[in-house]
């Protein structure tokens, strides 16, 4: 199955990976590239090159090749182990935007290649999820996923958080953990955090304070001020589970009253129009577009 690695390069202009390509502590920028590697035969992409003539060293072929030259494409050839005949695909950019990009290549290239075995089962858990990500819309600080779950740090330290330190925040792992099967995930799960007190410290952080806190969620907040115990757990997704065990690739297939991508249920012929005795109930009154 192909693989996905990180190749670490610095450009001088604008963080554009090019012919100057220098070394760490140059002052250069940052150009931070992924790279799905996966081996072809010769026949199908000649993209990594040939044995120059005589000499037995691997020479580069392709544009980024040509690019950063030869010192930088022998360091990448040694750390992914390339040999005559292999081929390498770069996608660079903000991570948050092509990392997705990449997985979906690479899933493409290993079914094209026929790298996917079918006849099993492959599981693996996913932890070390960030507990807060960078909020470009917002330019703040913000929960990446679950912001009930305990930060994964010491919490002494914890509490000295500033929320200028962000480096430090941004670095934080969360207790959490999703099981994956066939590159499907089938439960997610965390450790809770259960106490006050480390809540609200992880919403400061966030930027919301604690009258925000009480008003969104102040069951729980007042549910755990009574002692809470350490707790956790997982939601294991059953649909998916028969999913795959059928092997199916699309959840419709496999539950009871599929929805179109319009969120309707052809067969129950849902939704259904509203009656105004039904508005008039809740108090709802309507002010609908003129039908065209």
């Amino acid at each position: 199955m192909p693989r996905v690695v990180e190749v670490d390069l610095r450009a001088r202009s604008g963080g554009r990976c090019h012919a100057n390509v220098g070394g760490p502590g140059d002052g250069a920028d940052a150009c931070e590239v992924r790279v799905a590697e996966v081996r072809y035969t010769r026949n199908e992409v000649p993209i990594w090159g040939d044995v120059a003539g005589g000499s037995g060293a691997i020479v580069a072929r392709g544009p980024v090749a040509n690019n950063i030259g030869p010192e930088r494409t022998e360091a990448i050839r040694k750390q992914l182990g390339l040999k005559e005949g292999d081929a390498i695909f770069f996608v660079a950019g903000d991570p948050a935007n092509f990392v997705k990009f990449a997985g979906l290549a690479r899933t493409k290239i290993g079914e094209d290649l026929g790298l996917i075995v079918k006849d099993r089962f492959e599981f693996c858990w996913i932890i070390d999820f960030p507990m807060y990500e960078w909020s470009e819309e917002e330019k703040k600080v913000d929960f990446s996923h679950n912001p009930f779950s305990m930060p994964n740090m010491d919490l002494n330290e914890f509490f000295k958080l500033d929320p200028a330190d962000k480096e430090t925040i941004l670095g934080i792992k969360a207790i959490q953990y999703d099981i994956v099967c066939n590159g499907t995930e089938l439960s997610s799960g965390a450790i809770r955090n259960h106490r006050p007190d480390v809540m609200k410290k992880a919403f400061a952080i966030a930027g919301y304070d604690e009258t925000v806190l009480e008003a969104k969620f102040g069951g729980m907040l007042r549910a755990l001020s009574l002692g809470a115990p350490p707790h956790g757990g997982i939601a294991p997704g059953v649909d998916r589970i028969v999913m795959l065990i059928c092997g199916e690739e699309n959840l419709r297939e496999v539950v009871l009253f599929p929805m179109n991508q319009r969120a309707e249920d052809l067969m129950m012929g849902a939704p259904s129009e509203v009656t105004p005795k039904q508005l008039r109930e809740l108090h709802i009154r309507l002010n609908l577009p003129d039908k065209t």
